[in-house]
């Protein structure tokens, strides 16, 4: 570790100013708990494309992209262009916009379980929106998930993240374990007059890259149906898989879905979509739960999130998964050469990186904690951005020869462990 962190902290030494100014008025240094790694966080100064440069002036091939949300990379020019050209008519207002009705549209088009719409601006407000249709509906308050699942920063998911981290909110969440129908029937058998949804994601993006059999989640909807429960598949990372979601994959015709990341284009978002007539809640002519904000589907985030959604195409998409599986193979082939041990877990353009023989399924403790620690600082040190917890994201502006040069630069890093 001496060397990897020394070499870490000899290239970042502006970086590491910038944290100990930042602690001094934010707490952690951060307002983001998944974007702090030991030593010291990097101080990002731009971005473009494929590349972040940071306050030293080190330049980084981004595999993370924001944790999946920019799906064509930094300052994609469509985006950029469009969203300048919007800035100059104005950011906000009080008032509807054209763009807030098309990217609702065009999310209504490509996802056949969506008949209404609402935005917010992240994730974790998609999923409170979600949580308050689903007790409106039902006269119902708890919660089922899947244990170390992720669904926002409300108490109620937040316990089921990290149950052995958090114990407020554990009154109102059940958990059962991914991939496993069976607990969560027996849960719903057990405490389905008190349970008000079943929220489920259709990768385990926080967990480590997890897929969902498509048997689980319909036998899970299935049970959730049967108790009177609302069904919420949570897309927020996985609507970059296909035009129509995962749930266009798995064959899922969930009551609501949530949406976030990608469908904003580099913006703050969420949204929450389903049937009609639970949408209905939030009806102004007839209210039974409020929605409101003052940056609600405001026209910048609704100009960047068009074009973004509308770029995503299938050949894209496509394309992303065949540069995942070359990167997969070249990262095994590289482990394999070193005599270090690597398994990935995939999701079209997504994967997650183990030091271990074989992938575990979701759980937040890994045998490898130590090893993907130095693979991610040395990765650093060899122009890569992955994330500590060893997941990478692709984009659509990445093509063979990047995902060669990401190749390399990571055999150099496994070597530094090693």
């Amino acid at each position: 570790m001496s060397k990897i962190l020394e070499t870490y902290r000899q290239r970042t030494p502006g970086s590491a100013a910038a944290h100990h100014r930042a602690v001094k008025s934010v707490v952690g240094g951060n307002s983001r708990g998944s974007a702090y790694w030991n030593p010291y966080p990097l101080m990002i100064e731009r971005a473009s494309g494929t590349r972040l440069i940071d306050i030293d002036g080190n330049e980084y091939i981004d595999l993370l992209n924001n944790y999946t949300s920019l799906a064509h990379g930094h300052a994609y020019p469509p985006i950029v262009e469009a969203v300048t050209r919007q800035v100059e008519l104005g950011t906000a207002w009080v008032g509807n916009n054209r763009w807030q009705n098309e990217l609702a549209e065009t999310l209504i088009e490509r996802v056949a379980s969506v008949e209404s719409i609402r935005f917010a601006n992240s994730g974790t407000e998609a999923g409170m929106l979600a949580l308050t249709i689903a007790r409106v509906v039902t006269g119902r308050d708890k919660v089922l998930m899947a244990r170390f699942g992720y669904h926002g920063s409300l108490m109620e998911f937040e316990v089921g993240s990290f149950p052995d981290l958090f114990t407020h909110g554990a009154d109102n969440t059940y958990l059962g374990n991914y991939n496993d129908a069976g607990s969560f029937e027996e849960i719903l058998r057990a405490h389905g007059e008190e349970i008000a949804a079943v929220f489920l994601e259709p990768v385990m993006g926080a967990g480590g890259v997890v897929r969902a059999a498509p048997e689980f989640l319909k036998r899970v909807q299935a049970a959730a149906k049967a108790g009177g429960a609302l069904f919420v598949l949570d897309e927020v990372i996985a609507f970059r898989l296909a035009t129509g979601g995962a749930q266009s994959l798995l064959g899922i015709d969930p009551d609501l879905t949530m949406f976030g990341k990608v469908i904003g284009g580099g913006f703050p978002v969420g949204a929450v979509g389903g049937r009609l007539e639970y949408l209905k809640v939030f009806d102004p002519k007839a209210p039974r739960a409020l929605h409101s904000g003052t940056f609600n589907a405001n026209p910048v985030t609704m100009t960047a999130g068009l074009v973004s959604v509308r770029e995503l195409t299938s050949a894209r998409i496509e394309r992303m998964d065949e540069l995942a599986t070359r990167l997969a193979d070249s990262l095994t082939a590289a482990a394999g050469k070193l005599s270090l041990p690597l398994s990935i877990n995939r999701a079209g353009s997504l994967l997650n990186l183990f030091f271990t023989k074989q992938a575990p399924q979701a759980t937040p403790v890994r045998e490898d904690a130590a090893t993907i620690a130095l693979f991610h600082l040395a990765a650093m040190n060899h122009g890569l951005m992955p994330a500590g917890r060893g997941m990478i994201v692709l984009s659509t502006v990445m093509d063979d020869a990047l995902i060669d040069e990401i190749a390399q630069r990571a055999a150099a890093a496994m070597a530094d462990v090693a």
